[in-house]
């Protein structure tokens, strides 16, 4: 295999990270050796820069397939905040930007291009692919979200079956196909739905390992447990509900405990709905509580926390919506509540269903989450081992590992209920044995004359709860069976006499309230750190101003660096991991001001190094540049003399401008265009130079906006 020793400097100066996460390299390296990829790499392990990388190391445009709107725009704002030229064409956007796009993208000014596959897939937009392939290459098309291709997968969407035809019209353009979760079936179903020619295929590890997992028993006290979870833990959070109704509910009740939380579902409209995800992404509330619709299209990496307040539907689902907890790898929380009430609206919800074979599969996997919600072995047992990944326990970070649940002998309340079902002739569900051995006098116990049964009353000593939980256990060990018809009728087996025979015990876990762990790596980057609380509150007020979520400015991770190292030079701040060459420029000089503002407050000691807030000295190097400037040479002049590009000589001059020397702008830049330069600055803030551009029109360059940049950002500081 062909060795890329560039990819860890590309890492640093494009994403400002100084190695990669377990896999990265590998599926880059095949990416740039021009494979078809199959990747399945859970949420928060970086697929997204596994087609980043390398479109910013090929030649030509990486066309990349994303199913929402606001995923799409979520991921070209973060390329741009870190320098890259990246783009999205969607039904946002009017005619006029959207052609000045095309333009950029035939001009080869841009490296990644988002789309929808609705629209990669239309009879206008396929020739315009044709002539960017000719004028300028196409690099590969990255299929993100790819399980969207299979009917067997969670989220099927037929319009992505579709993108077939990429593979007969671009033949020698590689295809990466990437999805956070996929079994066996869905990866084998993938790479022949995309048609992928042997492709390099990596399958990541599940295992989230800064995921605590716990369930909880869903009662009277939840909205309680709710509430003290959301005050425990720092952070978002999201709040995840079966019903319209209950998510209404939660969040009214929130509010009403002065918590800032906002609905999110179907029955809103989409401008509300819009509002209310932005309003979240941004930090300006931190709850949100929603229905299973909410979540896809966001990219949220610092939410702490995701809680169920329902059952989800199977286990594929509960992965991919408890995994928007923890995305940037920091310690979260993901707890779900459960009850028998979700499964009975589950059920019914599925017994909807006209075809067969789906309610069969919705019923089955069913079942798998039920198993989930009361299994007593390890969580991650559990969840990798749907994925088909061994996973041998004691993972010491899930209520089942950490606080173990105590085993009882039913042995006798089993037989007891066996017993009544082999007395009701096999013909009943769950809930009527029950209320026979609890002596209950509703009108179906005597219509059938069961309270003249022997087994009737016989269990008044345990409750409901009790006699399903210990039913539940009975079907899941498999001494029980029920029927699939939609009836659920109890019927036993030869396992079932055996208990009555007295053959075989049987043993339940029996649920007890569980402790909530302190999460310890998260006390120390509490907001109640000083520094940490400047430094968020900095990000938050420059991401206000870019209209941007603040975590696009930097992670919470590398705000938790600068408050534990607390550089005070140019050169310390741009060895942190998370900032890379743009962000060192853009915001290195606000964050260092910030960190020994701090310090002076608490009466450290400060450096006298490099950096010296409103005192930037220029480089040997820009001041060469300003010489030959002062002497009259023209840009074009001076990158002759110096052997430079004309580009660079430009970039001096705009650090010139910024840092106070004698550079007369108006020789430059025309009074006129830097006003209006000026203005659209003001009204966009300190944004990457494109959509500036895109706004301006094409009587300005980029070179005029970078050198009124430099004046306004003097003026600003």
């Amino acid at each position: 295999m062909t060795a890329y020793p560039n990819l860890e400097q590309a890492l640093k100066y494009y994403f400002g990270y100084d190695n990669f996460r377990p896999g990265q390299r590998q599926i880059i390296e095949g990416a740039m050796q021009n494979r078809d990829l199959m990747v399945v790499m859970p949420t928060g392990g970086g697929k997204s820069l596994c087609f980043q990388l390398p479109a910013l190391m090929k030649p030509g445009v990486m066309v990349v397939v994303s199913p929402l709107i606001a995923l799409m725009q979520d991921q070209v704002e973060s390329l741009r905040k870190n320098g890259v030229a990246a783009t999205f064409l969607n039904s946002s956007l009017n005619q006029y930007k959207t052609r000045s796009r095309e333009q950029a993208l035939l001009g080869g000014k841009v490296k990644l291009l988002y789309l929808a596959p609705e629209r990669l897939l239309s009879e206008r937009f396929l020739p315009f692919l044709d002539l960017l392939h000719h004028q300028v290459s196409i690099s590969a098309f990255a299929i993100d979200e790819a399980h969207c291709v299979s009917e067997w997968g969670h989220d099927f969407r037929p319009e992505y079956r579709q993108l077939k035809l990429l593979r007969s019209r671009f033949p020698n353009v590689p295809v990466f196909a990437f999805t956070a979760t996929a079994t066996n079936r869905v990866r084998d179903d993938i790479i022949s739905q995309l048609q992928l020619k042997q492709p390099c295929i990596h399958i990541a590890s599940f295992n989230r390992q800064n995921l605590y997992y716990e369930v909880r028993q869903k009662g009277k006290s939840t909205y309680g447990e709710i509430v003290s979870l959301i005050r425990e833990n720092e952070g978002s959070g999201i709040i995840y509900c079966l019903t319209r109704k209950q998510v209404e509910e939660i969040a009214f009740k929130l509010q009403h405990d002065k918590i800032s939380a906002l609905p999110y579902h179907a029955g809103l409209s989409d401008e509300e709905r819009s509002q209310n995800q932005t309003r979240f992404i941004r930090d300006d509330v931190r709850i949100m509580v929603a229905t299973i619709a909410f979540g896809m299209g966001i990219n949220k990496p610092d939410v702490r926390f995701v809680i169920h307040y329902s059952l989800p539907r199977n286990l594929e689902s509960y992965y991919q919506e408890s995994g928007r907890a923890g995305r940037d790898g920091e310690p979260s929380r993901c707890t779900l509540f459960f009850n028998y009430g979700d499964v009975k609206t589950i059920e019914w919800s599925i017994n909807q269903k006209t075809e067969e074979q789906e309610q069969l599969i919705a019923k089955q996997q069913l079942r798998q989450m039920i198993d989930y919600a009361e299994g007593t072995v390890c969580r991650r047992t559990i969840q990798l081992g749907y994925f088909g990944e061994y996973f041998p326990g004691n993972c010491n970070n899930c209520d089942n590992c950490c606080y173990p649940q105590p085993v009882e002998d039913w042995s006798i309340e089993a037989m007891k209920f066996l017993s009544c079902v082999a007395r009701c002739k096999e013909r009943f569900g769950m809930s009527h044995t029950i209320d026979i051995l609890r002596g209950s006098k509703n009108k179906k116990v005597t219509q059938y004359k069961h309270n003249e049964l022997s087994t009737y009353g016989i269990g008044k000593d345990r409750t409901v709860d009790e006699w399903r939980m210990l039913g539940r256990s009975l079907l899941h060990q498999g001494l029980l069976e029920q029927t699939n018809d939609g009836y659920s009728v109890l019927k036993l087996n030869a396992l079932s006499w055996e208990v009555m025979r007295r053959q075989r015990t049987v043993s339940v876990a029996i649920p007890v309230k569980p402790k909530v762990p302190e999460l310890k790596q998260n006390a120390k980057a509490a907001a109640a750190d000083m520094l940490m609380y400047k430094l968020r509150s900095l990000r938050k007020e420059l991401a206000d101003a870019q209209s941007v979520p603040p975590y696009v400015i930097f992670p919470d991770s590398t705000l938790r660096l600068m408050a534990q190292v607390q550089p005070q030079t140019r050169d310390d701040f741009g060895k942190l991991s998370g900032v890379g060459s743009h962000k060192l420029s853009q915001y290195g000089d606000r964050f260092l001001a910030e960190i020994r503002l701090y310090r002076q407050e608490q009466g450290l000691s400060i450096s006298q190094g490099k950096f010296t807030p409103g005192n930037n000295s220029p480089s040997s190097t820009e001041l060469q540049t300003l010489q030959l400037y002062q002497q009259g040479l023209s840009i074009r002049e001076i990158a002759t003399q110096r052997n430079l590009r004309p580009t660079t000589i430009v970039r001096h001059l705009c650090d010139l401008i910024e840092k106070n020397q004698s550079v007369d702008i108006n020789q430059l830049v025309s009074k006129e265009k830097q006003q209006k330069i000026l203005q659209v600055l003001e009204s966009l803030g300190d944004i990457s130079l494109t959509p500036i551009k895109e706004y301006l029109g094409d009587s300005y360059s980029f070179d005029d906006i970078r050198l009124v940049r430099g004046k306004w950002r003097r003026q600003k500081h």
